[in-house]
């Protein structure tokens, strides 16, 4: 069970892993986008909820979110012994027998009525307006995230293991998600004179800050991606950052393997970027909330060896701070040793570690056998 499918994200490269590991699965989604995945995924058999038929929703699904519980109790999975919900949303809600094992891959409780509501609802009209169904979206999340429908979650860090017990008063396993560490490789050359971004461009991925941090510093930038804010950014950048748009992932690996360092101002739930950049032998300078703290080793660290340096505070000045640390430090940094670190988080071992997890769920399950 997923929330939709209208696109190649994170989410939705945990989901290309478990259709590989259960390839005779089905698949039910509220949304459905042909040809917005990948092969593993879109191979399954796709079963949707009324919601994906009403015209033009591929583009405005989110505009919808009141119908979602709605539309994912509308589901009735019978018959099935294991029910794995990978959530961000309304998915870990389905309707499924009593006697099926309920794992959910919880990528985070609901950002839009927890921690980040304030992201998406930016003015106090809007706060004050949406108020009940933030309520009544609360209360739908917290009743169906009780064992009696979820018997076991499974989170991808160690920052939405806290949230899942903040929120929902429930343990849960950590399984970091699936990276493709073999794509990228440190380059034998050594890195070139600049810094690399690679951005969203929304605003909690804080590429303001960059800009501000590198005005009048004598460094350059690159900043690769693209997303609602970029042209606002890009008119207002000092010359020494470039924007790059969108880039293959072939050029990516490159910039990944030649910038002297990744920056990383936002903070996320786990980080796939600051893996694929450590997996090319490069440091991170990040700021040092979610998930960065599984993924990156900063420097002073009792583990050794650093594979970054983090800020406390996002700030242009803790950042250029930041950066001034990691160049007086930078022999401190192996690129082979950052790239071995980072393999922990290949796609090898999400397999081994969610099936594991969920052998673990299957052997303290309370629920009679079928």
């Amino acid at each position: 069970m997923h929330d939709w499918l209208t696109g190649f994200r994170g989410g939705e490269k945990v989901l290309a892993e478990l259709a590989k590991l259960y390839p005779e699965a089905d698949l039910y989604t509220l949304v459905y986008v042909p040809g917005s995945t990948c092969e593993a995924i879109e191979r399954l058999p796709i079963h949707v909820s009324p919601l994906s038929r009403i015209p033009g929703i591929r583009h405005h699904y989110r505009a919808w979110l009141p119908l979602f519980p709605l539309a994912i109790r509308s589901f009735r999975l019978e018959g099935y012994d294991l029910i794995v919900s990978v959530s961000h949303a309304v998915a870990k809600a389905v309707p499924h027998d009593a006697g099926a094992l309920h794992v959910s891959y919880c990528l985070t409780p609901m950002r839009y009525v927890w921690d980040q509501s304030h992201h998406y609802l930016r003015s106090r009209a809007l706060q004050i307006a949406t108020a009940p169904l933030v309520s009544a979206l609360r209360r739908f999340d917290l009743r169906y995230s009780r064992p009696e429908q979820v018997d076991c979650f499974l989170a991808p860090s160690s920052a939405v293991a806290e949230r899942i017990e903040e929120h929902y008063s429930r343990s849960s396993q950590r399984v970091f998600p699936p990276v493709a560490t073999g794509a990228f490789a440190p380059d034998p050359r050594g890195p070139d004179d600049f810094y690399l971004a690679v951005a969203g461009f929304v605003p909690y991925k804080r590429e303001d800050l960059l800009v501000d941090a590198f005005r009048g510093l004598d460094r350059r930038l690159r900043i690769a991606g693209d997303g609602p804010l970029r042209r606002r950014l890009e008119a207002k950048a000092p010359p020494n950052v470039e924007f790059l748009g969108r880039v293959s992932d072939t050029e990516l690996a490159s910039l990944y393997a030649r910038c002297r360092a990744l920056l990383y101002p936002q903070e996320e739930d786990f980080g796939i970027i600051a893996v694929e950049a450590q997996a090319a032998g490069r440091p991170v300078i990040a700021f040092g909330r979610g998930g960065v703290r599984d993924t990156v080793r900063p420097l002073g660290a009792a583990a050794a060896p650093a594979t970054g340096v983090f800020f406390d505070e996002q700030s242009p000045g803790c950042i250029r701070a930041a950066i001034r640390h990691f160049e007086e430090n930078a022999g401190s940094f192996d690129p082979n040793a950052i790239s071995a670190w980072a393999q922990r988080f290949g796609v090898a071992s999400f397999r081994e570690n969610f099936a594991r997890a969920v052998e673990s769920a299957r052997t303290h399950a309370t629920k009679p056998a079928r």
